[in-house]
């Protein structure tokens, strides 16, 4: 149990440091190569901070453990909305201003129903795989369009600005990307092996693991992005990430699992975890659209979405001990 234990501790370290080097290694190689900074943000750094998620579902799915796949992707979308961004309004205030964000908001909504729609009869099949990543490709080219001609959106400039910051070489680049893709594989086996390992001497499910432990290792780029974005007053960035990172884990990191291997689920997946995490998409909806005014998640908001969180953690964790 020990050696479980520091494998699930040590790759999600592992896990969280690699996401931040792939990343600014692919960034950097992009832009050596031509690419807009504002496609780098929305494509190769939104992928990017999504990338612990991806390999450790996809591995997950490949080692015959789907409930830990789904429950890494849809505990990474609770965790985003009800901790991450709760903690965030909780220091400051989330002032959307963005036009390109508020257009995403309602897309992730629909993209979550659709999501519902086909865990209704408990499998995700290889062809609902295709149709995941069939409407990911086109929510993201819409996003791209939308984004390269809105260049002046407050979303589009931070995205830019940010980019503008770094300073490596080609070189440095390239390496980075490699060495950062090589660690990402391995601490994500670690963290499969271990949070596997745990769940079956304690007689937990996968399931459970994935939505807690795993989910919040997995979301530590997506929380280190977004304190450092609102630290800077760049909220629509904060607010950006979370979304670009929900409709990513929805669509492709769901979708590349099932591809791997079809997805058998408890029904409890659909009655309890997407509800929640589909109530507090509809929340994030109300609180950011702001309608006829700027939208805006304030302090308290932010403290309901963290009880929340912590309520339905509290509740798994108590259908562990009963």
């Amino acid at each position: 149990m020990l050696w479980a234990i520091l494998a699930l501790v040590s790759g999600l370290a592992l896990l969280v440091w690699s996401a931040d080097k792939f990343v600014d290694g692919a960034a950097a190689t992009a832009g050596y190569a031509g690419m807009p900074p504002l496609l780098i943000g929305m494509v190769i750094v939104g992928f990017g901070t999504s990338a612990p998620e991806m390999v450790v579902s996809a591995i997950a799915a490949m080692d015959g453990n789907p409930a830990l796949a789904i429950g890494n992707a849809y505990g990474s979308n609770i965790t985003n909305i009800a901790l991450i961004l709760g903690l965030v309004a909780l220091i400051s205030p989330i002032a959307v201003n963005s036009q390109v964000v508020r257009k995403e908001i309602p897309i992730l909504m629909l993209v979550t129903l659709f999501a519902g729609w086909q865990l209704y009869d408990g499998h995700l099949s290889q062809a609902d795989a295709w149709g995941l990543l069939g409407v990911f490709f086109v929510v993201m080219g819409w996003s791209i369009w939308q984004g390269m001609r809105n260049t002046k959106d407050n979303y589009s400039t931070q995205t830019v600005a940010e980019l503008s910051e770094n300073d490596m070489t080609l070189k440095q680049a390239i390496m980075w990307l490699i060495i950062g893709l090589v660690l990402l594989i391995i601490a994500s086996r670690l963290v499969v092996f271990g949070a596997v390992f745990i769940a079956e001497s304690l007689g937990v499910s996968d399931l459970v693991i994935g939505l807690t432990v795993v989910a919040i290792g997995t979301s530590l780029p997506e929380l280190a992005a977004s304190l450092i974005a609102i630290k800077k007053g760049e909220h629509d960035l904060a607010l950006g990430n979370v979304i670009g990172s929900n409709l990513f884990n929805t669509l492709a990191v769901v979708g590349i699992a099932a591809a791997i291997e079809p997805l058998t689920l408890d029904s409890v997946v659909l009655t309890r975890d997407w509800t929640i995490m589909a109530l507090l998409t509809a929340a994030l909806f109300i609180m950011s659209y702001g309608y006829k005014k700027q939208g805006r998640i304030n302090r308290l908001e932010g403290g309901v979405l963290m009880l929340v969180y912590f309520g339905y953690t509290g509740y798994l964790v108590s259908t562990v001990l009963a």
